[in-house]
């Protein structure tokens, strides 16, 4: 039987997700506690911490209409939505019938992911700093994706700008759209949200 200390982890080793005995936070999360928070806090006049914007989760779709025809093609973007993210997609089915697609109600159409907490910043981290920057000719995002309410949606005509994707096993690029959403009440506020995280907007 494996020893354990009074607290009931192991003796002399480590919970996972721990470091000497402390749980590892995001770089983006600390960044955000440590720096970002006043800085947007001052920017934007918040009276008090409370009124600050700050991010809520990240979704990420995979829309395949051809799946209706080849599901195989849905069984592939669900490995790549896991792999990239590190979570279990969601398979998303259609609310109603469209007869000129040959689409009926309730059929498999796509994946979704739904990211919160540390792996919500663990993505945005990965997507600003190694993803982005991988695309073909890049020069910044567009800063016309914000939907009224502060929430910005980013489409992605390529998943193999992410590393965790082998291009080699791949059985055809795929695109997806990543939607960040905010507490923001406004695009402004959201926008200054994530510039400050480092979304590479267009001047």
């Amino acid at each position: 039987m494996e020893a354990k200390a009074k607290d009931g982890k192991p003796a002399g080793g480590k919970s996972p997700g721990e470091s000497n005995g402390e749980r590892v936070v995001p770089r983006l999360k600390k960044a955000y506690v440590e720096r970002i928070a006043a800085h947007l806090r001052t920017e934007l006049g918040a009276k008090n911490p409370l009124q600050v914007p700050r991010l809520d989760k990240i979704v990420l779709n995979m829309g395949l209409g051809e799946a209706i025809q080849n599901v195989k093609v849905l069984d592939s973007a669900v490995s790549e939505l896991a792999a990239i993210t590190g979570q279990k997609p969601v398979v998303t089915k259609s609310r109603k019938a469209i007869a000129n697609f040959k689409l009926r109600e309730n059929i498999p159409i796509g994946a979704m992911v739904t990211l919160r907490g540390a792996r919500m910043y663990e993505f945005l981290d990965r997507l600003l700093n190694v993803a982005l920057p991988r695309v073909r000719d890049f020069k910044g995002v567009s800063d016309k994706g914000f939907d009224g309410r502060g929430n910005y949606s980013l489409g992605i005509t390529e998943q193999i700008i992410f590393p965790e994707i082998d291009i080699d096993k791949i059985d055809k690029v795929k695109g997806l759209t990543v939607t960040i959403v905010t507490t923001a009440k406004s695009d402004s506020d959201g926008k200054a949200l994530l510039r400050a995280f480092g979304m590479p907007f267009r001047s």
